[in-house]
């Protein structure tokens, strides 16, 4: 009974008692061999990458390395502008003067004609309208240029002016101090290409391009000074003179005149110049000495204004020269003509005053009543 009471687990059982402490632990045992390296696991996912650190001071430049091999060369670039023209060099000094060419031998001078004896003066008559200008004779012949002297020789070219010396180099900066050592940058930049392999061979030239249009012409340069001037040639002859035969001759005597219907002539008995013309006795017709182109001019001035016409006759008759004919419409006391006509050795001419049956006075005292000048042309 009483094992009954005490242990429910029956009577004649083990009994454990309680643990005691731990005792002290032994010393470690020899390590034994390292088992084998099992398989790496799957690696994880890369991590977010961190904010990138502050730049560092730039450090103090490295010695510069050593130059590399050059490069194989590049096509030629397009040619730039053409620069600026540099200012022009100073001039050398004049060479000595070459001596001066023989002077050229001087042309044969023309003989001179003989000159005609001079005939007595006239009395001056008053001014008569001026003539045409007769032809300009023919220029005389040119004397041959005398050659040309050598031209001297060239000086020489002046020495070249020596080169400015070279500046001076400028002191070079001290080095700055050494910055700290940044963080560690992202990675570098893909490192340079290597050197180029040798250029190929070239290919055949292309086409030669159009050309280009032509620049802008620079402006003119300066005129050269003007050479010495040549010998004059000798004096040409002297070429024909056409007015040689001309005439003038007028009335200045206040003569009265008295007008017929079919006409009436002017008589010019004064300051006669005729040379080679000759006059009739009345001093009314002019006979012509050589065959030739002429010019006429004619004037009558009178005391009383007049209705009566004026014209040139040409051979006595009836017929007026064409275009010498004055017919005023309303009364006058001056009339004035000209005309250039065809005239044959031996023709007449003679001034008239017509187309009125009237008593006409001109005007005197020295005065010109009237005037005729025939001057040839050819």
């Amino acid at each position: 009974m009483m094992c009954a009471q005490i242990f429910s687990s029956g009577c004649g059982a083990e009994i454990t008692g309680p643990t005691g402490p731990t005792g002290a632990t032994g010393s470690t045992g020899v390590t034994g061999p390292t088992g084998a390296t099992g398989s790496t696991g799957v690696t994880g996912s890369t991590g977010a990458t961190g904010p990138t650190g502050a730049t560092g001071s730039t450090g103090v430049t490295g010695s510069t390395g050593v130059t590399g091999s050059t490069g194989a060369t590049g096509p030629t670039g397009a040619t730039g502008p053409t620069g600026a023209t540099g200012s022009t060099g100073v001039t050398g000094s004049t060479g000595a003067t070459g001596p001066t060419g023989a002077t050229g031998s001087t042309g044969v001078t023309g003989s001179t004609g003989a000159t005609g004896p001079t005939g007595p003066t006239g009395a001056t008559g008053s001014t008569g309208v001026t003539g045409s200008t007769g032809a300009t004779g023919s220029t005389g012949v040119t004397g041959s240029t005398g050659a040309t002297g050598s031209t001297g020789a060239t000086g020489s070219t002046g020495a070249t002016g020596p080169t400015g010396a070279t500046g001076s180099t400028g002191v070079t900066g001290s080095t700055g101090a050494t910055g700290s050592t940044g963080a560690t940058g992202s990675t570098g930049a893909t490192g340079l290409t290597g050197a180029t392999g040798p250029t190929g061979a070239t290919g055949p030239t292309g086409p030669t391009g159009a050309t280009g249009s032509t620049g802008v012409t620079g402006p003119t340069g300066a005129t050269g000074s003007t050479g010495a001037t040549g010998l004059t040639g000798p004096t040409g002859e002297t070429g024909p003179s056409v007015t040689t035969n001309s005439m003038y001759a007028s009335n200045t005597v206040g003569s009265t005149i008295v007008v017929l219907l079919g006409g009436t002539s002017v008589p010019l008995p004064n300051n006669q110049s005729l040379d080679g013309f000759t006059v009739n006795g009345a001093n009314t017709t002019f006979t012509v000495p050589v065959t030739g182109r002429y010019y006429l001019t004619y004037q009558i001035n009178t005391t009383v204004a007049l209705l009566a016409g004026s014209r040139l006759i040409l051979n006595g008759t009836t017929t007026p020269i064409p275009g010498s004919i004055v017919s005023p419409a309303v009364s006058t006391s001056n009339y004035n003509n000209d005309v250039i006509v065809s005239l044959t050795a031996g023709d007449t001419i003679l001034l008239q005053l017509f187309g009125l049956v009237a008593t006409v006075i001109l005007v005197g005292g020295g005065a010109t009543g009237a005037a005729l000048t025939i001057i040839r042309l050819s």
